[in-house]
């Protein structure tokens, strides 16, 4: 790994609405921290998920001018072969893990989709949902293990880009990690919906029954934009 790597892997792979929105916002130093972790870690022999080539997945497959919903999350899959740039989201093979097999439950109650046998949502991105976390790597076995390293900065860049630029999107923030970049988004021009996050720990108190993807849908068709088809091929 050489000395901005994290940047140019950002411009290779994002699409170019986002790397012109955000490029003269962000310099190669505000990536130092996290590139000094992912090198620490690979020099002492600790996986970092998911890898450099997946980090700015979203950006690749829902560009900018696409862009209808975004979901925020926490931070990526801790454990080998989960985490792959978009939040909840994991390769079709993988086991669907507990937070994810919650919305799958709630999209199910909501909007009568059968959950799939699989936790990719690459056709929800496709759809335009711009599925991220609050923090965009992390060490093997160790949650939260790359917070306050530069990622909350990246973030908060990309949603006030949003809130400037489109005309309307769902902000969708789940967990208290999340919430706190509602300060990003111009709640004149867009829907905030803040919940409770999908977590085994916490679905139970106010994820459930919250029909988000009716909310989300309902929304953009009130704003004159096409609903999210939110079913998974198989």
């Amino acid at each position: 790994m050489e000395e901005g790597f994290l940047f140019k892997a950002f411009s290779e792979q994002a699409s170019a609405d986002w790397i012109l929105a955000l490029s003269n916002q962000l310099s190669p130093s505000d990536f130092s921290k996290i590139e000094a972790q992912l090198i620490r870690n690979e020099r002492d022999g600790i996986p970092s998920y998911p890898a450099v080539d997946d980090i700015f997945h979203a950006f690749t497959l829902t560009p900018l001018n696409d862009v209808k919903c975004v979901i925020l999350g926490q931070d990526p899959y801790h454990q080998p072969n989960q985490a792959m740039g978009l939040s909840f989201s994991v390769p079709r093979g993988m086991k669907i893990p507990p937070s994810l097999r919650n919305i799958f439950k709630e999209l199910e109650s909501d909007l009568l989709i059968k959950a799939p046998q699989h936790g990719d949502l690459t056709n929800w991105a496709s759809e335009g949902v711009l599925l991220l976390n609050t923090i965009w790597t992390v060490s093997d076995s160790s949650p939260l293990s790359h917070q306050k390293l530069g990622w909350e900065r990246f973030v908060e860049k990309t949603l006030t880009v949003l809130s400037s630029q489109n005309p309307f999107v769902v902000f969708v923030l789940w967990g208290k990690s999340a919430q706190v970049f509602s300060r990003c988004v111009d709640e004149s021009k867009h829907l905030v919906i803040v919940g409770v996050h999908p977590s085994p720990l916490s679905a139970h108190c106010g994820f459930f029954g919250s029909n988000p993807f009716s909310k989300i849908n309902d929304a953009l068709f009130a704003h004159g934009k096409s609903s999210i088809d939110w079913r998974l091929n198989s």
